[in-house]
């Protein structure tokens, strides 16, 4: 791609610390603190550190398996809106994102999962007030999430997750078991089903259909019992998941006084493992704001 202008305004991601290969359930947060710019841009600083547990050899054999969690401090870069001048094109991988797209939080949590906060610049963009050269000089779909690597563009929330795993070093979130792997792409393949049929419920009267497709989740977290995620360990069946659960269960509860937990003790279990995971959490969004951002998309009256 061509060089054109650079915003000197525009601020890089700090380098990532050495990879801790721990579980997820034994990192905690130390610090968190979050903090308002002067321009009025919310930027966040995370630090965290492992604690030491001492565990039986049972409870260690219950465990699931280990990944590697970046112990990262990262100012999370200013939103590019039409007024925004574009980054040099140089060569520079850059992940462009917006950070209330459940698609583009996939790719964001793989990054951060396989800590590649010092390789992989993240570029935020304002959907509702796009700056011109995203679709001229960047992807032409004019969609989030795109990554710019090797002189390419390319786009799509699950290929971009696959390319991630694949292109760069850093723990593998794809199974080597080939049954595991078979059901991972079967699995992959149904979120777009998944989404479709409760994002339909929101404008009609669907529950039945909604439980449905709630129901055949938490029979597929039964399906293997090496740990709590759907297929036994973390991997990218997980990820592709948890930006819309984290989206339908507070706007479901809030909009039709249900939780979607109830009576699925899997899907509970799943999500309060999925909160434990530090690449996970530093994506996450409050929820009061993603239940007004579909609100506003759904035009419920409440």
């Amino acid at each position: 791609m061509k060089n054109h202008y650079y915003n000197s305004s525009f601020v890089t991601s700090p380098s990532a610390t050495t990879a801790i290969y721990k579980n997820p359930a034994l990192l905690s947060p130390l610090s968190s603190s979050i903090r308002e710019s002067s321009l009025g841009n919310l930027q966040r600083s995370y630090s965290y550190s492992t604690s030491s547990l001492f565990l039986s050899k049972k409870t260690r054999a219950q465990q699931t398996p280990t990944m590697a969690i970046g112990s990262v401090q990262e100012v999370l870069p200013t939103v590019l809106d039409s007024t925004s001048l574009p980054p040099l094109f140089d060569g520079t991988t850059r992940l462009y994102v917006s950070y209330t797209c459940p698609y583009s939080q996939r790719v964001w949590i793989t990054r951060n999962c396989k800590c590649l906060q010092s390789k992989i610049q993240l570029v935020p963009i304002d959907l509702q007030n796009r700056p011109t050269w995203y679709k001229e000089k960047v992807y032409p779909e004019n969609k989030v999430p795109s990554l710019e690597h090797n002189n390419q563009v390319r786009g799509e929330s699950i290929e971009l997750m696959k390319y991630l795993d694949t292109h760069f070093k850093g723990p593998s979130l794809f199974p080597n078991d080939p049954t595991k792997r078979e059901f991972a792409e079967e699995l992959l393949s149904y979120t777009d089903t998944f989404n479709k049929t409760v994002f339909t419920s929101f404008k009609e009267e669907a529950e039945k259909a909604v439980g449905a497709a709630l129901d055949h989740l938490e029979d597929t977290l039964s399906k293997f019992d090496d740990g709590p995620f759907f297929l036994g360990q973390f991997s990218l069946v997980d990820i592709a998941y948890a930006p819309f659960i984290e989206r339908f269960r507070p706007f479901i509860l809030q909009v039709k006084k249900y939780d979607i937990t109830t009576g699925r003790p899997k899907l509970a279990a799943w999500i309060e493992e999925m909160n434990k995971i530090e690449a996970y959490k530093q994506t996450q969004r409050d929820p009061e704001e993603l239940v007004e951002i579909y609100k506003k998309r759904f035009l419920v009256q409440v």
